[in-house]
């Protein structure tokens, strides 16, 4: 519950204009101390809980595992964990590519959701929940690949869970 606390402060400061990425090149260590907010690490943890979701937990664990036993007594970029990740899923899905969207840019998703009939079309935009008309900054280029989870009337939680990847505005 703490956690969960964390996770919805943190979406408050990172739906702000004055956001900042969770990881950006840095020129000073200056800088470096700034980027090493709670914020960075609670988004962080709350993007790695989200990429085990969606991975499943087995397979995340494995990644994880390949990651500490390539690297061990060495030093790592955040694209050593995603190649690992990689490595797992045998390159069915390009992990690095899908959190590179998150960790690169600064906010979130808002994830629209429309049911007609049978048929669900998802779009998603960036949110923001206060902006200045002085701080405000087009969104357009703003796009996530974002792996949304669901069940249905025939799959429900407990058995199964369907898995779609929104990496584009807009899908079905």
């Amino acid at each position: 519950e703490d956690f969960l606390n964390l996770i919805f402060k943190a979406m408050m400061k990172d739906s702000l204009n004055s956001s900042h990425p969770v990881s950006s090149a840095v020129q000073s260590s200056e800088q470096i101390e700034e980027m090493f907010d709670a914020f960075s690490y609670i988004k962080g943890a709350s993007l790695l809980l989200m990429l085990k979701h969606y991975l499943t937990k087995e397979v995340f664990q494995a990644g994880i595992e390949v990651y500490l036993h390539n690297h061990n007594y060495g030093s790592t970029k955040s694209d050593d964990l995603w190649d690992s990740m990689n490595e797992i899923t045998n390159r069915t899905l390009d992990v690095k590519k899908m959190m590179k969207t998150w960790i690169l840019q600064k906010g979130f998703p808002l994830v629209t959701v429309v049911r007609k009939g049978k048929n669900i079309s998802v779009q998603q935009e960036k949110f923001f929940y206060h902006v200045e008309p002085e701080n405000w900054t087009s969104d357009a280029s703003y796009l996530w690949h974002i792996p949304l989870t669901y069940i249905t009337s025939s799959c429900n939680f407990t058995h199964c869970t369907n898995a779609y990847l929104l990496d584009q505005k807009s899908g079905m």
